[in-house]
């Protein structure tokens, strides 16, 4: 069985009562986190130009203001090219803009606009239709068909609760071409708060979900498998698969996921003869964290991604190309997701076991925006014209944009 890909549905967001034309026209400005990471400090040395990035999800819409000219549907194999390009749920879309839109148009801005998208619709529980059942490649054979293409990263922004050995089969193919693989840790952490896949499959990185003041929402699934945070509430997306309006507060691992693969695509572009795991070696080097880089945490993972780290220091360390920076959880295994914490739970301070293959459940996109407590500093950025302090704890942001 395929797993469930709990973002769909999930982006019902209430509206703001504008008319979709003035929504759309606004939505960059409610893009916080584009100024919190110093995006255009980061575009005057990396777009994440002649990089490539599979977006495996509900399929994605090229014909959106954002994504004229951004999607590769030629790249995309016939065997598994069933509605690449047809979104029935908006996310996909989403998802691909946040990676790599232009912005034009008044659309999502995406954090790698020199990238480009391969699209594949993935079998999930949210197609529903008889002959889309049929016919919509398998998670599976999805992630065969992106390992085969020239995309470098592979987006998955959905899990589910059951390990499927196919795509663990899959997974590790892709792995061997020298693919760098990102999905959702999942939004159940408040009800289940189990295991999801392909989040915690080996050689997966897990992410989580982070607020504006730097945070890790309460929905957003915890333990062992979570690798990296990113920027995951109050992000924009599109309402439904209308593609007429924007929702501004769209929340979930989904949008930390498309922007963690984005800050990837950056960086390998600014560094084209790295390999995938000198790529997430130095995500991993720069992220914000107070605690050791030995001691994981399992709320945050290394801590939140700070791709201008690496983007502004041209003589880092890479590290060897052969040599894997989460070799320890994926050579040992993971034991199982933790119990969900208390109100008072700190995102620091909870090592974590390594990964392997047992069940659970998790899911993509979620509903929640709270953070459990931390008042340690994570994280400092100066960038032009710009002071990010967050700490599990607070982005102190002096934004050359605010949101309205």
């Amino acid at each position: 069985m395929s797993a469930v890909c709990a973002a769909l549905g999930a982006f019902a967001v209430v509206s703001s009562g504008l008319a979709p034309s003035a929504v759309a026209a606004d939505i960059q400005s409610k893009q916080w986190y584009l100024d919190a990471m110093d995006a255009e400090g980061m575009w005057k040395v990396s777009t994440g130009k002649g990089v490539k990035v599979a977006v495996l999800d509900t399929g994605v819409n090229p014909d959106t203001s954002s994504l004229k000219g951004q999607v590769l549907e030629g790249e995309v194999s016939q065997a598994v090219s069933y509605n690449a390009t047809k979104d029935y749920d908006g996310h996909g879309t989403s998802m691909a803009e946040l990676i790599a839109g232009t912005g034009a148009g008044g659309g999502l801005q995406g954090l790698a606009p020199g990238a480009k998208i391969v699209p594949y619709r993935v079998l999930t529980k949210g197609v529903t239709n008889s002959t889309d059942k049929k016919n919509t490649p398998s998670i599976a054979d999805a992630i065969k068909a992106a390992a085969d293409s020239d995309a470098q990263i592979l987006s998955m922004s959905f899990g589910g609760d059951i390990m499927n050995p196919d795509e663990e089969a899959a997974v590790k193919y892709a792995q061997s071409k020298g693919k760098l693989m990102f999905a959702g840790t999942g939004n159940d952490a408040e009800s289940k708060n189990f295991i999801g896949y392909p989040a915690a499959y080996p050689y997966v990185v897990g992410v989580a979900a982070a607020d504006d003041k730097g945070k890790v929402g309460d929905f957003s699934e915890h333990g062992n498998y979570v690798d990296l945070a990113a920027p995951g509430l109050k992000v924009p997306t599109w309402c439904d698969a209308t593609f007429r309006a924007y929702c501004p507060d769209g929340v979930g691992t989904s949008m930390a996921t498309a922007i963690t693969s984005a800050s990837a695509a950056l960086i390998w572009s600014a560094h084209p003869n790295w390999t995938a795991n000198q790529v997430l070696t130095t995500l991993i080097d720069t992220a914000s964290r107070d605690w050791p880089k030995d001691q994981p945490s399992n709320y945050l993972g290394y801590g939140l991604v700070r791709p201008l780290r690496v983007l502004e220091n041209s003589s880092i360390n890479p590290g060897p190309a052969n040599a894997d920076p989460l070799g320890y959880e994926n050579g040992t295994g993971l034991t199982g997701a933790s119990s969900p914490p208390s109100p008072s739970a700190s995102v620091t301070g909870s090592p974590q076991a390594p990964k392997n293959t047992s069940g659970g459940a998790t899911s993509a996109a979620g509903s929640s925006s709270n953070s459990s407590d931390n008042n340690t500093q994570l994280y400092a950025i100066v960038g032009a014209a710009l002071v990010v302090a967050i700490g599990g704890g607070a982005f102190a942001v002096a934004r050359k944009r605010r949101a309205t």
